[in-house]
């Protein structure tokens, strides 16, 4: 009788650490998927921000090109001031 009552409480032990392990693949599978998200979103700030800084790069050299021009053309007019007269 001894052997049949541990034998129902060794099948509650392995029930037990099944259920457990179950659990921890479940919450290590949840963990994957939120670092997959993660990293997917990680992804797609770069390419976001890279196009967003390409973008503020062209209209600052843009911004640069006019500024020298600009700086050209007052520097023409304090060295000669009878081109605006």
């Amino acid at each position: 009788m001894a052997r049949a009552g541990g034998g129902m409480g060794s099948a509650v032990n392995v029930g037990i650490a099944v259920q457990a392990d179950w659990e921890n693949r479940e919450f290590i599978s949840n963990i994957s998927l939120n670092v997959r998200r993660l990293f997917d979103f990680l992804l797609r700030f770069e390419a976001t921000t890279k196009s967003k800084l390409a973008s503020l790069n062209e209209k600052l050299d843009s911004l640069e090109r006019k500024l020298e021009v600009l700086e050209v053309q007052v520097s023409s007019a304090t060295t000669n001031p009878s081109v605006f007269n």
